[in-house]
């Protein structure tokens, strides 16, 4: 699986771009009046999957994106691992298992029954020079 940077991290003229691509697969969407059908955007379907995974890149989406540098030798942190209260949301329904589809969201997409904070997910970070730093955390 590819997952793609949050896109608040993203430079301003891509960030633009995508904005315009989301916004006209919703209004190609819209117009041929497909009910059933999802309109694909960056941020939930092709971005940061829901659900526990290891390695890839962090959601910001529930503060500003914050840098993770070590606190012992100040390199950036790479993402190790999160742990998400949900392995899908409504926003996401891309990545929602096929088996699962006509499932109910809020019991099907927990199966770990593991609730982050007010149902978020943790995010650990590790220091790329040594695995012996300090790990760092954030929750969104």
């Amino acid at each position: 699986m590819v997952s793609y940077p949050f896109a608040g991290l993203l430079p301003e003229e891509l960030c633009a771009r995508l904005d315009a691509w989301d916004e006209s697969q919703e209004e190609a969407m819209r117009s041929a009046d497909e009910i059933a059908a999802h309109a694909v955007g960056y941020q939930y379907d092709l971005s940061i999957p829901p659900g526990w995974r290891v390695g890839g890149f962090a959601s910001w989406h529930a503060t500003d994106p914050y840098p993770m540098d070590c606190r012992t030798c100040r390199t950036p942190m790479h993402l190790l691992l999160t742990i998400d209260s949900s392995e899908w949301d409504g926003g996401s329904g891309s990545w929602k298992p096929l088996e699962n589809r006509n499932l109910p969201a809020h019991r099907s997409a927990t199966p770990t029954k593991v609730v982050v904070g007010r149902f978020g997910e943790l995010n650990v970070f590790a220091c790329p020079i040594d695995s012996n730093h300090p790990h760092c955390w954030s929750i969104q």
